[in-house]
């Protein structure tokens, strides 16, 4: 146990809270960066409209898993303070004061901002009474023949109680009086969540000469209210209005006292969607009474209730994005096949073997395509008659995935498929669990790792009859085996048959299926075990070289960084002379910029268009670069209770690659966030003289490009 109050003594650090940043306030400002984007005049508008659906999104996950669990830990008397020391009602209370407001500046973006620049282009939110008269008929029959059929009013009476509200669900609460007797009473009506969130009237026949087609939105909720006379016959309309409830989502398992952990999981998933409460939001014309009712029936105190204008739930805004409006989105990117992967007559698909018999391959998604490279690896070895066997991690995977599909039919040809599959990755669990069932019903040995940890490690094994022998083909990777997420995050993949890493991933997959505690590795750092240990050591280094006369220089890419020890690594490096340059997406409790302790730390963010998802990391070691990716963020469950996996990259071109990465991230001339001491996070856009500076991926995206040409023309 890594006693921050003890080391930071002994080392002359700071105290905690003025060390570390709070890590739920870190996540808020997270979002609130998302947020920036959608504010920003120079992004495509479409894109805007994206980024207040994502920011939605992330917020409800905040709720249902970080704020959820504070909330647990007060219930249950848990006050345990936080790193910083704030006690977990302190927290809450400062999470509460900063999400009203982001809350607040979100939804009037959209109203007073993206809503009007969206009218302009003829991409409008319209009410049912400014509808047409033809765009009132196609509503009436969408209703009619959509919508009606599933929807179920729920009555709340002495014999009907209060019906379970269901975690994210859109809600129409309806205060309802019978006409004879002037009797009153509330009716919930849940939004149906598999209907498309915004209703399109618009036709191509509406299109004005020259015109791109309009697009006229109605929301789902205001269609339902339209025709809630036809729901309630007889009955008054009093009031309505709409509201959603955010529930604890997380899942707890003891695995040790699970028998069948596929069986506990199960049993979980069905109470999560029972969690308490911890959100609840109202739009601002509800009515006193249905307040009232809502905030009782739910258990919600006053703070946890979120007035808001209309539309609620702007996730549902990622249909409006959708609009095909080529002049409002980001210049379209094709993913280009890997220039080691191509012949260089033509752009078929080469055999991907033997393209990694002659060199290892650093693949960098979504700019290389991954169903050409990953996809075409167990693709082609699903197919291969010289293919023994097939050794894989799978963390989330898509619905359709060819990923699976590969692994099926290499079972069912007849080679030997291990499939170590993470069914408790966090809100993919019933998806993970379906496709476990699969694999399983295939013939492929399915294991679920190691009892108390997660296998996030992202690893291919492939085993393949060669002339010259038994040859074993890796693929180490940062991201997830998900064709389409691939195309939407940054991450690194390495294909190689170097022996020091088929030795390596042959012992873990050994552990994870089977017992192997004392497995020692050649070119993997792997958690629990090694990954915190092995990067502090390599931090020490760049101290020794900085305290000898030397540069030392630590470079971290990361989605989050919040592990204590290794932060005191790197104000130890600062302090020492080190130049630290921390690149982090999410989440960061480091603090730059104190002085006498971590001045020569800089921490920049960039957010865009792709999710910044890989894990790099560099070290100087006097002139000759030290150069990790994997799995692993610098997070206490990713180094405590995951297995996780950084291989080193060994070939000086693609140790290049990523130390150029860092160059143009941390370059002046590049966008990005950059954060202060006091926790404050600053975009900076524009140079000096008002010049737009250097957009990240947009630059990579060029110079991709620009290499696939070279390689082309070699």
């Amino acid at each position: 146990m890594y006693d921050i109050t003890a080391v930071g003594a002994e080392l002359g650090l700071p105290d905690p809270e003025d060390r570390f940043l709070d890590r739920e306030l870190s996540w808020l400002a997270f979002n609130e960066r998302v947020l920036d984007l959608a504010t920003d005049p120079d992004m495509p508008l479409l894109e805007r409209v994206r980024f207040l659906s994502i920011f939605a999104t992330n917020l409800d996950e905040f709720f249902m898993v970080r704020v959820a669990g504070l909330k647990r830990r007060i219930n249950t008397g848990l006050a345990v303070p936080s790193v910083t020391g704030r006690m977990p009602l302190q927290v809450m209370h400062a999470i509460g004061v900063r999400a009203h407001d982001l809350m607040t500046r979100h939804a009037a973006l959209l109203k007073d901002d993206i809503g009007p620049r969206l009218d302009a282009e003829s991409i409008t939110k319209v009410q049912v009474d400014e509808l047409t008269e033809d765009e009132r008929a196609r509503v009436d029959e969408f209703f009619a023949g959509h919508v009606f059929p599933v929807l179920t009013p729920l009555a709340v009476d002495p014999a009907h109680p209060f019906p379970y509200i269901s975690g994210l669900s859109l809600n129409l609460g309806v205060l309802l009086r019978y006409q004879d007797s002037g009797k009153e009473l509330f009716a919930r009506v849940k939004v149906p969540p598999r209907l498309p969130r915004f209703f399109n009237v618009a036709t191509a026949t509406d299109r004005p000469a020259g015109r791109d087609v309009p697009a006229r939105f109605v929301a789902l909720e205001d269609i339902i209210a339209e025709h809630l006379d036809t729901l309630f016959e007889g009955m008054e309309i009093i009031h309505h209005s709409t509201f959603r409830v955010t529930r604890n989502e997380d899942l707890e398992v003891e695995e040790d006292d699970a028998e069948n952990l596929l069986k506990a999981l199960e049993k979980e998933l069905l109470r999560r969607r029972f969690g308490p409460a911890v959100r609840l939001e109202i739009t601002e014309n509800i009515h006193p009474r249905v307040r009232e009712m809502l905030k009782d029936e739910l258990g919600i105190d006053e703070n946890e209730i979120y007035q808001l204008p209309t539309p609620l739930d702007l996730s549902g805004m990622s249909d409006i994005a959708d609009v095909p409006r080529d002049d409002l989105h980001f210049r379209k990117m094709v993913p280009q096949m890997n220039k080691d992967l191509s012949l260089r007559e033509s752009s078929d698909q080469v055999d991907v073997f033997a393209a990694v018999s002659n060199r290892d391959i650093l693949l960098h998604h979504p700019y290389d395509s991954f169903s050409t490279s990953v996809q075409a690896f167990l693709e082609q070895a699903a197919a291969d008659k010289n293919v023994l066997a097939i050794k894989q991690t799978l963390y989330r995977t898509s619905g359709d995935s060819p990923i699976i599909d590969a692994l099926v039919d290499a079972a069912q040809a007849g080679i030997q498929v291990l499939a170590v599959v993470e069914i408790k990755a966090r809100f993919d669990e019933e998806a993970n669990i379906t496709w476990a069932r699969k694999l399983e019903r295939a013939g492929v040995h399915v294991v679920y790792g190691i009892v108390g940890l997660k296998t996030h490690a992202k690893l291919s094994l492939v085993v393949r009859q060669e002339a010259e022998g038994l040859t074993r083909y890796c693929h180490v990777g940062t991201g997830n085996y998900h064709p389409k997420t691939a195309r939407g995050y940054e991450d690194f993949g390495l294909l190689t048959k170097d022996k020091s890493v088929a030795d390596d991933l042959t012992k873990l997959f050994n552990q994870l299926s089977g017992y192997a505690p004392l497995a020692e590795y050649s070119r993997l750092l792997v958690a629990p075990t090694r990954v915190r240990s092995g990067l502090t050591e390599l931090i020490d280094k760049e101290i020794a070289i900085a305290e000898a006369g030397g540069a030392g220089m630590v470079r971290i890419k990361v989605n989050s960084i919040v592990d204590e020890a290794i932060i005191d690594a790197l104000y130890m490096a600062s302090r020492a002379g080190v130049q630290v340059e921390v690149f982090v997406r999410g989440i960061c409790a480091l603090r730059p910029g104190i002085p006498g302790v971590s001045e020569n730390i800089t921490v920049r963010s960039v957010l865009g268009r792709f999710l910044e998802h890989s894990r790099t990391f560099v070290f100087g070691n006097g002139g000759d670069p030290l150069v990790y990716i994997g799995s692993a963020d610098m997070m206490h469950r990713n180094l405590d209770r995951r297995v996780e996996t950084l291989v080193e990259l060994v070939a000086p071109n693609h140790k290049a690659e990523i130390i150029e990465l860092f160059d143009l991230a941390f370059a002046d001339t590049t966008s990005a966030f950059v954060l202060a001491a006091d926790g404050k996070w600053a975009r900076s856009t524009h140079d000096d003289e008002g010049n737009r500076l250097t957009e990240y991926q947009t630059e990579l995206i060029r110079r991709h490009r620009k290499r696939r040409q070279i390689g082309e023309e070699a």
